[in-house]
C-alpha cells in the first residue's frame, strides 16, 4: 500500500513536470521557475516539449504498473529505475535539485516496493 502511494506520487511529480515543460516553459512563470530568459525559452520550447513527452511516458508507465496491481510489480520497478537514472543524469548535467525532485522519490518508492510495503 505505501509503495503504491509512493509510486503514485512519483507519477504525479512527472505529470507536473509534463505540464511545466509543455505548457509553462515559455511563460513568465516558466521563465522564473527554470531561470530562463524569454529569448532562450522561446528558442528551446520545442526541446522542452519533447522532454515533456518523455516525462509523460514515465508517468504513464508508473500509472500502468499501478493499474495492474500486484502483477505490475516489474513494470513499476522498471519505470522507477528509469526515473531514478534520468534524475541522476539530470543532476549531473543540469543541477543538483533534480536529484531531490526525481531520484530521491523514485529511490524511496523502489526501496519500499522491494520491501513489499
Amino acid at each position: 500500500m505505501i509503495a503504491n502511494v509512493l509510486v503514485g506520487l512519483v507519477a504525479l511529480i512527472h505529470l507536473y513536470i509534463v505540464y511545466l515543460q509543455m505548457v509553462l516553459w515559455n511563460t513568465p512563470r516558466g521563465h522564473k521557475l527554470f531561470k530562463l530568459t524569454p529569448e532562450f525559452a522561446s528558442a528551446s520550447k520545442v526541446l522542452a516539449a519533447n522532454q515533456g513527452h518523455y516525462n509523460g511516458f514515465l508517468a504513464a508507465g508508473l500509472i500502468w504498473g499501478l493499474y495492474l496491481g500486484e502483477t505490475g510489480f516489474q513494470i513499476k520497478v522498471f519505470f522507477l529505475l528509469c526515473v531514478a537514472i534520468a534524475g541522476l543524469y539530470g543532476a549531473a548535467t543540469v543541477g543538483r535539485k533534480i536529484l531531490y525532485i526525481q531520484t530521491v522519490p523514485a529511490a524511496a518508492a523502489l526501496i519500499v516496493l522491494w520491501l513489499g510495503a
